[in-house]
């Protein structure tokens, strides 16, 4: 593996291995709900995913990433930035989606619970829509028995970061290894490309990982 590739894998699905395996409990034949996709996280989240042996949807404000990505294995596209994709997803799933990624933040958040099947759950992992509130049907929560929880790295200790790599090697490299995962770099930057690189970003352009490569000075 390239040192580009090898930068674009262990933040990305290390998080994705905590969303899908240590908290949301993915199994094969289940169907997994990412809204925003094209992210980083998201495209890691969707190639854990199959690997894992789940059905994938994928949403995403741009068509043409959704075609970028249909070689990954997404099942199903949705095109929309807006929250009204829980229809299509009871459609195809025809009973909802068991586990849900929220890359996207509140906005979509009350059309993911209409989303979710029978003791499905949701991992909270970003807002970058910058909303941090949404409403919350208790009766779904309750009748459903659904769960829901964070995916987040700030208040945990050293060690309790550290507690999911040892499974993350047993569980993930090995497909790393046989090449049923490879990071999906976006596009790669020389450091001096910097200011480049994260307008690209802020954009909302990148499908995968932007990565900066750093030239180390000769002796």
């Amino acid at each position: 593996m390239s040192w580009e590739k090898a930068a674009g894998m262990p933040l990305t699905f290390l998080v994705a291995h905590d969303m899908l395996v240590l908290q949301g409990r993915l199994v094969g034949g289940e169907w997994l709900l990412v809204n925003g996709v094209s992210s980083g996280v998201g495209v890691a989240s969707l190639q854990l995913g199959k690997a894992l042996g789940a059905k994938v949807i994928g949403t995403s404000g741009s068509a043409e990433k959704l075609e970028r990505l249909a070689p990954l294995g997404l099942d199903v596209g949705l095109c929309t930035r807006g929250a009204d994709f829980a229809p299509r997803v009871l459609e195809v799933t025809g009973r909802g989606a068991d586990l849900v990624v929220n890359t996207v933040g509140g906005s979509v958040f009350a059309e993911e619970i209409r989303a979710m099947a029978f003791e499905g759950r949701l991992a909270m992992v970003g807002y970058v829509d910058g909303t941090l509130h949404a409403d919350l049907d208790l009766g779904a929560l309750h009748a459903k028995r659904l769960t829901l929880f964070g995916v987040s790295n700030k208040m945990r200790s050293k060690e309790q970061r550290a507690a999911g790599v040892r499974r993350f090697v047993v569980e993930v490299m090995p497909h790393f290894v046989a090449g049923r995962i490879t990071p999906q770099i976006d596009g790669v930057f020389d450091f001096p490309r910097l200011k480049e690189a994260k307008a690209r970003m802020e954009a909302g352009c990148h499908v995968g990982k932007i990565v900066l490569r750093m030239r180390v000075a000769s002796s």
